[in-house]
């Protein structure tokens, strides 16, 4: 009940705000966010009884009736001059009708309370000290002029450096967390198009055709193009002729009133109505639908054979069944939390499918968007380590970038010993040498040479007028001369800096930690979704 009461909630929102109707896969997408919504407020609940976190009677009798009430009370007793009508609470309270809803909602404020206590705690854990605002400070408030020599590790050829099967074992092993892979399936498919037939289209072209006298007897044109739901919205202001665009001209020689004839427009009907002019300026409605394919000759239809294939494909054999029917099998792969699917697009709804498949079993037919499918799980790989032959090719990019760093590296330092000064440097590599103004101490690119952290955290490190060594930046080996600094100073930070640096560090904190809050917390629980065998 709690799961449908979510989801409802969610296609309501969607269908009051855009007035569309909901796609298969728009509504997939709300019932998984219905799901994890559930479920990570039973693991805070959980956590909050781990905690020990509890709201007493007192404080619940405080949210009610003490000086400063929970807001939803506030909200429903608050007179004009801000105070509580104690009165109208008490009456409210010692209702005998009202005893349930009391109920309701006092296990609604002490579920608030508890919540807010578990916030509280979990903020205490990140309070910002005064060092870290100074550091931020200055981090945010300094600047560096600087040259440079760049050296780009992609000058290295591949002719430069050897591999051994000994390296790229030891890499591999070495950086497993690199490759690992989540549980992914092998599946083939065959799909029915949605696309509307040309009696779909017909069909609409006749709704808008029988709207048109309606539409133009409308004393209220807004209302009646919200009320009938077209899919141009009622915009009501005036408009020059020269900027209508050209799909919409035929407005244009319309008299005040008129609706014009059905114009179709990328496939879909259209009708004009001009509301007024005012010399060279229309105002002007329309009235259109998307042509879409009739949920009952059409979609029912493909909706009828898509479960006729499943039902004598389980016994006859799926590609046996498809090859009978004229059906293309295809074949794809997806990955479990990552909804898109080569040759399918974005699918919450396959990808749940097939977690629930077995191997070699086959799916109830999946309704989306453009298309019926029924899919045949051919195997599912479990979570894991990819294996060394399926990731050999990154795993020798990655040894190969790392030989090109060392390489270059050991380069310029050989340069370096003859040519101290950055000029000479340039001279013998037969380089430019480069210059950044205004280099921010916490920035994260250097113009001219793209992103490089470690680099600039190293010119920071320098005097003014000082030649680094060779510095390893994540694309290139730089030397770097420091010509100028403009770095902050504590003492000038104000009051205000320092609130707004303290409540961006405690935000950024807070944000943080939530990122990976409840998926700690999901890793340490057991959950299981069964909502395969209530909703089938």
């Amino acid at each position: 009940d709690e799961y449908n009461q979510r989801v409802s909630f969610y296609t309501d929102q969607f269908s009051q705000q855009s007035g569309q109707p909901m796609s298969p896969e728009m509504r997939a997408m709300y019932e998984n966010q219905a799901w994890e919504d559930l479920v990570a407020a039973r693991l805070i609940q959980q956590k909050i009884a781990e905690l020990g976190i509890s709201v007493t009677d007192s404080e619940l009798m405080d949210m009610v009736t003490g000086e400063n009430p929970a807001p939803f009370i506030r909200q429903q007793f608050q007179q004009e001059d801000g105070t509580i009508d104690r009165i109208a609470l008490r009456a409210a309270i010692e209702a005998p009708e009202n005893s349930e809803i009391w109920i309701m909602i006092e296990q609604q404020l002490r579920e608030n309370r508890r919540q807010e206590k578990l916030n509280n705690f979990i903020s205490s854990g990140m309070q910002v000290s005064s060092l870290d605002i100074r550091d931020e400070f200055i981090r945010a408030n300094s600047f560096a002029d600087i040259e440079f020599v760049r050296f780009p590790y992609s000058e290295v050829s591949n002719d430069e450096i050897t591999v051994s099967e000994d390296e790229l074992r030891t890499y591999y092993n070495n950086n497993s967390s690199r490759f690992q892979r989540s549980e992914t399936y092998s599946f083939q498919f065959v799909s029915w198009d949605k696309t509307p037939t040309s009696q779909d289209t017909t069909n609409t072209i006749q709704e808008i055709e029988d709207l048109r006298p309606a539409f133009e007897d409308a004393m209220n044109d807004s209302l009646f193009v919200l009320r009938y739901q077209s899919a141009v919205p009622y915009r009501g202001n005036f408009v020059a002729t020269e900027d209508i665009r050209e799909d919409y001209s035929p407005v244009i020689d319309l008299e005040v009133g008129e609706v014009s004839d059905v114009v179709m427009i990328d496939g879909n009907p259209f009708v004009f109505k001009k509301i007024d002019q005012q010399g060279d300026e229309i105002k002007f409605a329309v009235l259109s639908y998307r042509v879409q394919a009739d949920p009952i000759a059409t979609i029912d239809r493909l909706a009828e054979q898509a479960e006729e294939f499943k039902f004598y494909a389980s016994s006859d054999g799926f590609e046996d069944e498809a090859e009978r029917r004229d059906l293309e099998v295809r074949q794809a792969t997806a990955t479990k939390d990552n909804p898109f699917i080569p040759g399918l697009g974005a699918s919450q709804q396959t990808l749940r499918a097939l977690e629930n498949l077995s191997e070699n079993s086959i799916s109830d037919p999946i309704e989306l968007d453009e298309v019926f499918i029924v899919a045949r799980l051919i195997e599912k790989t479990p979570e894991g380590t990819r294996p060394f032959e399926e990731v050999r090719p990154q795993v020798e990019n990655a040894v190969r970038t790392q030989k090109r760093k060392e390489v270059m590296t050991n380069r310029v330092n050989e340069l370096l010993q003859s040519n101290q000064d950055l000029e000479s440097l340039a001279s013998a590599s037969e380089k430019e040498i480069q210059s950044a103004n205004d280099v921010r101490m916490n920035g994260s690119t250097i113009p001219g040479a793209g992103r490089e952290l470690s680099v600039i955290g190293a010119i920071f490190e320098l005097e003014a007028g000082q030649t680094s060594g060779a510095l390893e930046g994540e694309n290139a080996v730089f030397v770097v001369r420091a010509l100028d600094f403009d770095k902050a100073d504590p003492a000038n930070m104000t009051a205000a800096d320092r609130s707004e640096i303290r409540n961006r560090l405690e935000q950024e904190k807070f944000m943080a930690f939530n990122e990976v809050f409840i998926e700690r917390l999901r890793e340490n629980a057991s959950i299981t979704d069964n909502r395969s065998q209530i909703l089938r």
